[in-house]
């Protein structure tokens, strides 16, 4: 822009300016000719004949047109002689004297100023000389300034992206820029955390599932040599041992539910087709059919919202349900409380809505409160044996806010127990 400005200001002050000097000086320079032409026409009069002559020689020696008017410019043109190539004229009237220095006519002559006249000009030259020399520089500047601002920073995160490796830790590229290479830069350290993340998520992954199985299935081996190798055994004995084998093996198979629809939920996000939903008619059909289930389990649902009518929130309702069947699920599984109160709340911040679902259980310590989201994380393993559960609801959770554009996060609520708030965007 400042380029371009000064540009603008230059053509403008000088060149144009200028141009009106340069083309004045042509003029006097033609003004000056042509006046020689009239003083030569001048020594041939009265002698029409040669002064016609004359003046045909010069318009086809000249791309100019020549025009003799009378002394009193009232009676016709005496000579005509006009050229049809000239676009661009310029007028010059001489006045054509007698010896004793009367005017006998008036010679006007029309003629172009050309582009040897004005660009050739060594005035005009020296005057445009600056601006491409201007330019030459600029456009080195620019070169050196790209170079060490745009190309040689994309290459360094070139070289970055060639020593990505998944299995050890990347050197995190450091860029003080506020521009987008620096937004770039800090992209591409976000995107190397979430791949090493991914790869922690999935190493820890395979580690529960193998946890989770082999712990049952070493119980059930064992039950199964003792009852090979011990036939003796008494048959009550032996009734305790098959049904000790029956209840791991329905809680293997439960794990494998639990996988398999985790799975199934990740693979539907992906299909999911997004409708214009009510936030406030969304908010009070949970509310109802929370609080008729929990008041089935003695516990109470309270609830209250500043949500106004016809807020709609673009989602899978199915989806955003089963987020709200999670959370109050968890509420009561591990809120570990007789007299277990879940609270629900409601509200528009800026261009999202918010839902919060709170209860007065135990809780979570508080260096746990940030993994809660993370797959198979579960604050207590003795509480998972006990509740049930995998460390896979708050995950399914987090999958489906985040791909709807929310975000979701939990807290110390207030009633001394979990709080869960998500949020989704208002369709505006």
């Amino acid at each position: 822009m400042i380029v371009i400005f000064s540009m603008g200001i230059y053509l403008k002050t000088f060149l144009i300016g200028n141009m009106s000097f340069v083309r004045t000086t042509v003029k006097e320079k033609h003004t000056a000719e042509y006046k020689k032409i009239a003083d030569h026409v001048s020594t041939l009069y009265p002698n029409m004949e040669e002064i016609n002559d004359y003046l045909k020689q010069i318009f086809e020696s000249q791309n100019i047109s020549i025009i003799l008017h009378n002394s009193d410019l009232s009676g016709e043109r005496l000579s005509y002689l006009k050229s049809s190539d000239i676009s661009v004229l310029t007028n010059y009237w001489l006045p054509v004297k007698t010896y004793d220095n009367h005017i006998a006519f008036f010679l006007e002559i029309e003629s172009p100023i050309g582009i040897e006249d004005t660009l050739m000009n060594p005035k005009y030259i020296r005057m445009i000389l600056p601006l491409p020399i201007s330019i030459c520089f600029i456009f080195i500047i620019l070169i050196i300034y790209f170079h060490f601002n745009i190309t040689k920073p994309i290459q360094f995160l070139n070289e970055g992206l060639e020593t990505i490796n998944i299995r050890r830790p990347f050197v995190p590229l450091y860029s003080k820029r506020k521009d987008e290479i620096g937004v770039l830069f800090n992209r591409f350290n976000e995107m190397e955390g979430r791949l090493h993340q991914a790869r922690v998520e999935q190493t820890d992954m395979i580690a529960a599932i193998s946890h989770d199985l082999k712990t049952p299935l070493t119980t059930i081996n064992g039950f199964v040599e003792l009852l090979a190798t011990r036939k003796s055994l008494p048959e009550k004995e032996k009734q305790e041992y098959y049904k000790l084998i029956e209840k791991k093996s329905k809680y293997i198979v439960e794990l494998i539910n639990y996988f398999s629809t985790f799975t199934k939920e990740e693979l539907e996000l992906e299909s999911i087709v997004p409708k214009p939903v009510d936030a406030l008619k969304l908010f009070e059909n949970i509310a109802i059919e929370y609080e008729t289930e929990l008041s089935g389990l003695d516990y109470e649902l309270t609830y209250n919202h500043s949500l106004n009518a016809n807020i709609l929130m673009m989602i899978d309702e199915h989806m955003i349900r089963r987020v709200f069947g999670n959370l109050f699920s968890n509420a009561v599984r591990y809120g570990e409380k007789k007299e277990l109160k879940v609270y629900m709340n409601g509200y528009t911040k800026g261009e999202y809505v918010y839902f919060q679902v709170e209860d007065n259980g135990v809780g979570v310590p508080d260096k746990d409160i940030y993994s809660l989201f993370i797959k198979f994380f579960t604050v207590d393993k003795s509480r998972q044996s006990k509740n049930g559960g995998m460390g896979l609801g708050l995950a399914s959770c987090k999958s489906i806010i985040e791909h709807h554009g929310g975000e979701i996060c939990a807290f110390h609520s207030e009633h001394l127990g979990l709080g869960i708030r998500f949020s989704l965007p208002i369709v505006t």
